[in-house]
């Protein structure tokens, strides 16, 4: 009897140890990664979930599982990705140039050398909303007016506060600054509390469907002035937006003239070679199905993604580029 129960204990025991072996190397099999975008009615959030979906499909073989996180922007995405608390991140290329300079929001810290680029996405621009009756026609007309210039760590924040100098304008000084997060703004513009918004975004965008489809008539106003922003600014360009997109929109004319900047996919030198490809490859390799599951993503070519970085290539990337002949 005393030997069966020590041999019983014994096979339970081997088979505990058998079983939690098994967890623990499925679970060493599978890489964690999460991707920061932007706010849920920004194109960075579902851009995020477009690159995860594309992935996932392939977890078994790559073991990798890609999650997507709600993040404040740009900014936040690429200090968190050089913390170590994200894996990945969307950023505009403005921000990417800026913080591998080690200028704008990265000049105490210094140009941020493990910074790396993946590859960029969609064209953005950079767009100022304002409520009919505000009477706000132009630049001038933000005078006293209530503003939103978007939340602090966000790329749009200081896209706003460039077209305003560019225009004449100190944000600290000639109207109420505020800053909300991008997602907060629309809700705003329509309860009478703000006046105006700016917000970068590629197009069509919940952001401004959601803004000009409310009782309170919104239109967009031209930015204008932008020629001493392009001198500076390598990272930005002249660019237009299409009203069709926004049909309750009160403009008459069928494009509003802006500037705008491009979405790039940054990581880390500290993010593993394999993993880096194996999203680099799955995205590419999937191209037609990627650009088709956002609308701003219409018009893009494999040629384009590898455009508007100012980061080295991490060496993940490069190696499928290199592969395929992109590089």
């Amino acid at each position: 009897m005393k030997k069966a129960f020590v041999l019983s204990t014994a096979i339970l025991f081997a088979t505990i140890l058998f079983l939690g072996t098994g967890i623990t190397e499925s679970h060493a099999k599978t890489t964690f990664v999460t991707i920061g975008t932007g706010g849920i009615t920004g194109v960075y959030y579902p851009t995020g979930g477009a690159i995860a979906k594309i992935v996932n499909k392939k977890r078994k073989e790559y073991g990798i599982r890609c999650t997507v996180e709600s993040t404040g922007g740009s900014v936040f995405n690429i200090n968190s990705i050089l913390s170590g608390d994200l894996d990945f991140g969307i950023a505009q290329s403005d921000r990417q140039y800026q913080a591998v300079k080690g200028i704008a929001d990265w000049k105490d810290k210094g140009p941020q050398k493990d910074l790396r680029a993946v590859f960029s996405i969609h064209a953005e621009t950079v767009d100022l909303i304002a409520a009919v009756d505000a009477d706000i026609n132009s630049f001038a007309d933000l005078k006293g007016k209530r503003v939103n210039i978007g939340n602090i760590g966000s790329g749009q924040r200081q896209n706003a506060i460039d077209a305003l100098a560019a225009n004449g304008l100190n944000w600290e000084t000639d109207f109420h600054p505020e800053s909300l997060k991008a997602a907060e703004a629309p809700g705003l513009i329509q309860d009478g509390r703000i006046d105006a918004a700016f917000y970068t975004v590629g197009h069509p965008s919940g952001y401004y469907k959601e803004a000009t489809s409310g009782v309170r008539k919104v239109k967009f106003i031209p930015i204008l002035n932008v020629e001493s922003l392009l001198a500076k600014f390598p990272y930005y360009a002249k660019a237009a937006t299409l009203m069709k997109n926004y049909p309750g929109a009160a403009n008459k004319e069928a494009s509003v003239p802006t500037f705008g900047v491009k979405a790039t996919f940054v990581t880390s030198a500290a993010v593993s070679e394999d993993v880096v490809y194996a999203i680099t490859k799955e995205v590419f390799d999937n191209f037609e199905a990627f650009t088709k599951l956002h609308p701003a993503y219409a018009g893009l070519t494999k040629e384009a993604m590898l455009t508007g970085l100012s980061a080295p290539f991490h060496p993940g990337a490069l190696k499928y580029y290199k592969e395929v002949g992109l590089k």
